[in-house]
């Protein structure tokens, strides 16, 4: 079943990389059209500044550099340790409980939204069949909370690599 389950998953993940290809044959990079060019990054931006928009005046060179060491402490962390500290400062109860069995994040970190995609790994045993298939459903879900992408997909794998679940974020 594990073989069979990854050529069917590699097909529709090459199907989804046609499409998306040429979906954005057309598109000359310059932004305009559909309104998906910059706008998303400045409000993201804007968003993780401590203090908002009112710390803009005399202080912003303290807010700035506030900001870039953030960005440098959590570039330290790994990206499972960066899912695990989003989750347990946002997630449910039954999130926190189901992330705290994630091993190791991959992917997470470069997105193009275009075919985004990253694999979370967890301890669970028995793959689709075993203890860790409803918990990667809350697993994919608290993924979709933490990263945004137009065209995410996250898929969850076993303590053996055996598929456990996926979804989109």
């Amino acid at each position: 079943m594990g073989m069979k389950t990854k050529i069917a998953l590699g097909a529709v993940v090459g199907l989804v990389v046609i499409g998306a290809v040429s979906a954005n044959a057309g598109d000359d990079g310059t932004g305009t059209g559909t309104g998906t060019g910059t706008d998303k990054g400045t409000s993201a931006s804007a968003d993780r500044q401590p203090g908002g928009a009112k710390d803009a005046g005399a202080d912003s060179g303290q807010g700035a550099r506030k900001a870039e060491e953030t960005e440098k402490a959590e570039t330290k962390l790994s990206q499972a340790e960066q899912f695990k500290a989003f989750v347990k400062e946002n997630g449910t109860a039954q999130e926190k409980e189901a992330v705290s069995h994630v091993t190791k994040v991959q992917g997470a970190d470069k997105q193009n939204d275009i075919l985004d995609t990253a694999d979370v790994y967890t301890d669970f045993t028995g793959g689709l069949m075993g203890e860790g298939s409803g918990p990667a459903k809350l697993i994919a879900s608290a993924f979709a909370d933490w990263k945004q992408s137009e065209n995410g997909l996250v898929t969850v794998y076993d303590a053996d690599g055996e598929l456990l679940g996926n979804g989109q974020f």
